[in-house]
């Protein structure tokens, strides 16, 4: 059993690590549907099952510290690649129903939850609003909506159960549709003879950033600590209520800071995704540290509950695309990038052109903008639901 701070770090960016590189090395067929990212809390919640760190004073002390120091660190780095003008490049079609496909899934949590909630744990009001979080854009979000409402680190382990299992079914669904398309388009009446053009225009304008270097990841590590410690420093003297805490206001100042950093120069410093993705599988494997099997004795309805979001999300999606002749790709494309983010938005997106891979990327990206306030959003109208 692992009683150090540092042999429990350096356990949970082991089992990132290797399982990066079966991901990247190995022809496994799994990982096409399953990427490490989402294996990596499976791996992590068994480990912590079978007790192989200590829950001490120590460990708590050290996973404390990293996740409410590294998150808004992580944050303010993935969003140096989400710079509006360049999303505005996806057309207001692509965008419009993006922020649909997102609102559909704030709706969907918010009537699951009414129907389920009195069978749930009393607090289960925040879990889904972390997991609403993820799912309008990615699992950055999430933990920030968690340490934003403070949910209990027990009640993640359902969360990350849900993330897992009714996320990557989710997934594996929109891959198997991709060869039914044509036959999809021509239901709703889409023309789909724009996506190839809108692909090849958004490759030919991105812009290359500089060579990853040593100055360079010192450089933005810098800024990120730094945007980290000022803005947890402002956030205390702001005012707060029970609703909006001071960790709120964290995540809100480094998320307006991303957003403008994004629109100068130093999205261009080479590096800063190659750090995020570190920082961002460090959280998970924390987060999922925190879980355990023997806790979700209630999962079944938890997945159930997920199933249930997921099946009105996408009933929406198909009777928005039958009355607005979208095609699948951009409804799919917008359901996934909600759903799944950057880890498997560009994926899709692939399945149909490699061209149209950087219009993944930038819708997921959309995401991390709109992700964490739409789940706190949820998450109060969830608390009212809920009586609190």
């Amino acid at each position: 059993m692992i009683t150090t701070a540092f042999g429990y770090i350096a356990a949970l960016f082991a089992i990132a690590a290797i399982l990066h590189l079966l991901e990247t090395r190995s022809k496994m067929a799994m990982f096409k549907y399953l990427p490490a990212i989402v294996l990596l809390y499976f791996v992590v919640m068994v480990c912590a099952t079978l007790n192989l760190w200590q829950q001490g004073p120590t460990i708590d002390a050290t996973y404390k510290a990293l996740r409410n120091n590294l998150l808004p660190a992580m944050i303010f780095l993935m969003l140096l690649d989400a710079d509006l003008r360049q999303i505005k490049k996806l057309g207001m079609k692509m965008i419009v129903t993006f922020l649909l496909a997102a609102i559909s899934i704030g709706l969907a949590f918010i009537v699951t939850f009414a129907l389920f909630h009195q069978g749930l744990a009393d607090d289960a009001w925040k879990t889904f609003a972390a997991l609403c979080g993820s799912w309008m854009g990615g699992t950055g979000n999430m933990a920030a909506v968690q340490l934003a409402l403070n949910v209990p680190d027990a009640s993640m382990g359902y969360t990350l159960l849900i993330d897992s299992i009714d996320y990557a079914l989710w997934v594996m669904l929109l891959l198997a549709l991709v060869p039914y398309a044509r036959r999809f388009n021509q239901w709703t009446g889409a023309d789909d003879s724009l996506l190839a053009d809108i692909g090849n225009r958004l490759d030919q304008q991105s812009e290359q950033a500089s060579a990853v270097s040593a100055g360079n990841l010192m450089v933005l590590l810098a800024a990120a600590f730094v945007v980290s410690a000022a803005s947890q420093s402002l956030a205390t003297m702001l005012p707060t209520t029970a609703y909006f805490t001071h960790t709120a206001w964290t995540v809100a100042i480094v998320t307006l800071a991303g957003i403008v950093a994004a629109m100068t120069p130093m999205r261009h410093i080479g590096g800063g995704q190659i750090l995020s993705t570190v920082l961002l599988n460090l959280v998970i494997a924390l987060i999922a540290s925190r879980a355990n099997f023997g806790e979700l004795l209630q999962a079944p309805i938890y997945i159930l509950a997920g199933l249930v979001i997921l099946v009105i999300h996408g009933t929406f999606m198909v009777l928005l695309a039958k009355c607005f002749k979208l095609d699948l790709f951009t409804c799919g494309l917008a359901s996934l990038a909600n759903i799944g983010g950057v880890a498997s938005a560009p994926i899709l997106a692939a399945s149909y052109s490699r061209a149209l891979i950087p219009i993944g990327v930038l819708m997921a990206m959309l995401g991390y903008i709109v992700g964490t306030a739409g789940g706190l959003i949820v998450g109060k109208v969830l608390a009212l639901i809920a009586g609190v």
